[in-house]
């Protein structure tokens, strides 16, 4: 008996069609999307702004990116975080880079607090076909520059990687916003932390 290589195994994204369904033109809205937070919930509006990049420094239109971060306290949209939840923000967002006619991530959120001494930060999955696994990595803020000399995670990764986790702040019209792209490979590539 011969045994086929399960989804998993093979070239997707075949998730995507059900986690960004807006970007395949679905009329369906995802569970998560790219707002993380609603009027009520404290702390200074953002926006990060970025591209998922080939090897070849191509943008990347049909990636998955999820982001996972603390409130402007430091706390956690999750039951089990001691300091309570913060129900105005939701903490987890996700979008594809399809949705946006230049191949951009946009998130609009709230700027993340520190957590347990480490520097405010934002977790970022990233999913892209060709990728047989996701990809981890952080986003620092320019800003607090700081807080990110004292960050002991940030402290692992050599010193001239460091700059591929920082978000470069803007302040526009429109408001704040944190421009990041996530090299997958080459010269510039994203440091990626293990789960």
């Amino acid at each position: 008996m011969k045994l086929k290589q399960s989804p998993s195994q093979t070239v997707g994204p075949y998730f995507a069609y059900c986690l960004t369904p807006e970007q395949y033109g679905y009329d369906f809205r995802a569970i998560a999307g790219s707002q993380l937070a609603d009027e009520h919930a404290e702390g200074e509006r953002i926006r990060i702004v970025g591209r998922v990049l080939d090897g070849a420094g191509n943008a990347v239109d049909d990636a998955m990116v999820e982001i996972w971060q603390a409130d402007a306290k430091g706390r956690y949209a999750h039951p089990a975080d001691p300091r309570g939840s913060n129900l105005a923000f939701r903490g987890f967002g996700r979008t594809g880079t399809g949705t946006d006619p230049e191949s951009r991530f946009v998130f609009d959120t709230i700027k993340p607090g520190s957590v347990e001494a480490q520097a405010p930060h934002i977790t970022l999955c990233v999913m892209a076909r060709g990728m047989l696994s996701h990809a981890f990595t952080r986003l620092y803020f320019s800003d607090e520059s700081e807080a990110n000399a004292a960050d002991a995670v940030l402290a692992t990764v050599p010193e001239a990687r460091r700059g591929t986790l920082i978000a470069a702040r803007e302040d526009t019209q429109a408001g704040t916003v944190y421009r990041f792209d996530v090299h997958l490979q080459g010269a510039a590539e994203t440091v990626f932390f293990d789960a």
